[in-house]
């Protein structure tokens, strides 16, 4: 497919801007071609009018078109109003009853948005801890896909070959084994955070001298690792940038960072109403792992393709929907 931006996308991407600086609860409707796959047949959701929600990145912006192109095939009318700047906006529009569902990461539900300071490890404890407390806020949590979007350190093939380190723990051992040779590469609010760089050194017990840590912006980091200027830089586990440049993320073994499960999020009342949601999106969200996001989002972020392309070129590939 081309890589150049589809014009429907654009305007929306103008109005969504408009419109979300101005409080407003417009959108553009979702117009794409689509029939029931494995999705959608029967067309459950005949005559809903729903309104789907999204942040203003990448991966965002693939799941909310995916959503919304997974609810058109199952019959109903869609509104997007994807690309909100910011986790709070989105989040507060289907609170609000505003949107009617959107993805949200389980991670950021429990820490900035219910307030907890401390992470749940298990990731199929911390998805049901969220459901259960969100429920009073009117937001049902439905199943989690295996996208987990948090914090993990990579390394280029070049230093996989030389040091071999395929666990945090590894990385630990080898600073304490040949300190020289764990030099990292970390964003300056990593670099700080109880739940970022120090927070990590003290549950492996890892300590990496100051002057073998270098805080750049994110973007930078990749590359920089990728040329081997860092041994290790620190990524998010389903960057599309993870896959091209070939890099190699350590394992978080003890669990330390936050799970950002991927989950769709549905405003109760639209639950209530429209049941056969849940079903409709189960299927999609059982597919979705780090794997299938590092290959959309480069498709994006290193390819210059269209989210909305991207979305509805993994639908029909994956038999979800058919194209009209």
């Amino acid at each position: 497919m081309s890589g150049r931006p589809g014009v429907r996308s654009a305007l929306a991407a103008v109005l969504l801007a408009v419109v979300s600086g101005c409080g407003l609860t417009s959108g553009s409707p979702m117009v794409d071609d689509v029939e029931p796959g494995t999705i959608g047949r029967g067309k459950p959701l005949g005559g809903a009018d729903l309104t789907v929600t999204s942040k203003e990145f990448t991966e965002q912006l693939i799941l909310g078109a995916i959503m919304g192109i997974a609810f058109q095939a199952a019959g109903a009318e869609v509104v997007d109003r994807t690309g909100i700047q910011g986790s709070v906006g989105s989040r507060e529009a289907v609170v609000k009853g505003e949107a009617d569902a959107g993805w949200e990461y389980t991670g950021t539900g429990w820490i900035t948005y219910l307030g907890n300071s401390r992470p749940i490890p298990d990731p199929r404890e911390q998805w049901r801890a969220v459901r259960d407390a969100d429920l009073k806020n009117g937001v049902t949590w439905l199943e989690p896909s295996e996208l987990n979007n948090t914090y993990a350190l990579a390394m280029n093939q070049a230093n996989y070959e030389l040091y071999r380190t395929r666990t945090l723990s590894e990385v630990a051992e080898l600073s304490k084994t040949d300190p020289g040779a764990v030099t990292l590469c970390v964003e300056g609010e990593f670099a700080n955070r109880a739940d970022g760089l120090p927070g990590m050194q003290k549950a492996y017990g890892m300590s990496v001298p100051a002057g073998n840590i270098t805080q750049m912006d994110s973007g930078i980091i990749y590359t920089q690792t990728a040329e081997g200027a860092c041994t290790y830089g620190e990524v998010y586990t389903t960057d599309g940038r993870i896959k091209s440049m070939n890099l190699v993320v350590m394992e978080d073994d003890k669990n330390f960072f936050p799970n950002y499960n991927a989950a769709p999020t549905v405003n109760s009342k639209t639950l209530e109403e429209w049941p056969a949601i849940a079903g409709v999106l189960a299927p999609v969200t059982e597919k979705l792992d780090n794997n299938v996001a590092q290959t959309l989002n480069a498709r994006v972020d290193v390819d210059g393709e269209d989210p909305h392309q991207v979305a509805l070129d993994w639908m029909v590939a994956e038999g979800f929907v058919q194209e009209g």
